[in-house]
């Protein structure tokens, strides 16, 4: 970027500030795609995809609780309304993280971490359903291009195609299911109170569900295993340092942006995938894959711009 003498500092510090804070969002979608690919390692080692996401989680709450530390203040964590959608975020996020390890360890990382970026999706229906979004031909054409990327990513159009197996499928669509409810209890949950009390609360509410629903043996084997290190690193980048650089990085990024950066995530687990874990993907696979993230990413583009152009209205008038 070159300056003159005429530009304005306040615009070069603001320009600086959004690359920054794109390339926050950018390691956060990296340390995600990253830690699919070591809860694969670990899904095939045979820890329990549960156990996998009940350590991710408990570790990430180490993390948010020493920010929620340094920024105590404002946290609204007297608030019930924080609490309850906090609740809700928590449940999503659980049911995220372990359908997503559940996609892994029956399929591939790829085919898991596609079939969780059709969130998005997912949240346009239930937005439709509630009538909080108004549906339109571009969106519902949208949509029908992201199932037709998941009919030819799984290959359900023909019996016994590829390695993708029902669980594989289904549970990569609820961890994408799990993940739109994390982001409606999240959105409802931010008037209330800070980034760090609603995550802190969410993943409270997570090692409570998964503790429960875990293995409990594997869950104590854990702590001695010669594979703890894997553990730690998955729950510093897949919960802890993930989460704070991206909503570090939202505050001065664009919607538009973070969602064409988020596709950091499911190329790098792919990536991930093929190189380390020997995965791979048919032709018509890998362009269902990549009918899904570009379509996703222009649905989330296209959405983020009529919510600008409806703002600017509404102040105009």
């Amino acid at each position: 970027m070159t300056r003159d003498s005429s530009t304005p500092m306040s615009l070069v510090s603001s320009e600086r500030m959004a690359i920054l804070s794109a390339a926050f969002v950018a390691l956060a979608a990296l340390c995600w795609g990253l830690s699919g690919g070591i809860g694969g390692i670990l899904t095939a080692q045979g820890w329990d995809p549960v156990v996998v996401s009940f350590y991710r989680g408990a570790i990430g709450l180490l993390f948010v609780l020493a920010w929620l530390g340094l920024r105590p203040r404002r946290s609204g964590l007297a608030s019930g309304r924080l609490w309850f959608w906090s609740a809700i975020a928590g449940v999503g996020v659980a049911g995220n993280f372990t359908f997503y390890f559940v996609s892994i360890a029956e399929g591939s990382v790829a085919v898991a971490a596609t079939l969780m970026y059709c969130a998005p999706v997912f949240v346009y229906l239930v937005s439709f359903t509630l009538k909080l979004e108004r549906p339109t031909l571009f969106k519902w054409a949208a949509i029908a291009m992201v199932m037709l990327g998941i009919v030819l990513l799984t290959g359900i159009y023909e019996i016994g195609a590829g390695d993708v197996t029902p669980i594989a499928a289904v549970a990569g669509l609820l961890s994408g299911l799990f993940y739109a409810v994390f982001i409606f209890g999240f959105k409802y949950a931010a008037p209330h109170g800070s980034p760090q009390a609603i995550l802190v609360v969410a993943f409270a509410v997570l090692i409570s569900i998964l503790f429960w629903l875990g293995d409990s043996a594997q869950t104590v084997a854990v702590l001695t295993t010669p594979s703890w290190p894997l553990f730690v690193v998955l729950g510093v980048l897949g919960a802890g340092l993930s989460f704070i650089l991206y909503i570090v990085g939202l505050n001065h990024t664009a919607p538009a942006v973070a969602s064409i950066v988020a596709m950091v995530e499911p190329v790098t687990a792919s990536l991930f995938g093929v190189v380390v874990l020997n995965e791979s993907l048919a032709a018509l696979q890998t362009f269902g894959m990549g009918l899904i993230l570009v379509t996703v990413t222009a649905l989330s583009v296209y959405s983020s711009a009529q919510n600008k152009s409806l703002t600017a209205k509404t102040l105009a008038d």
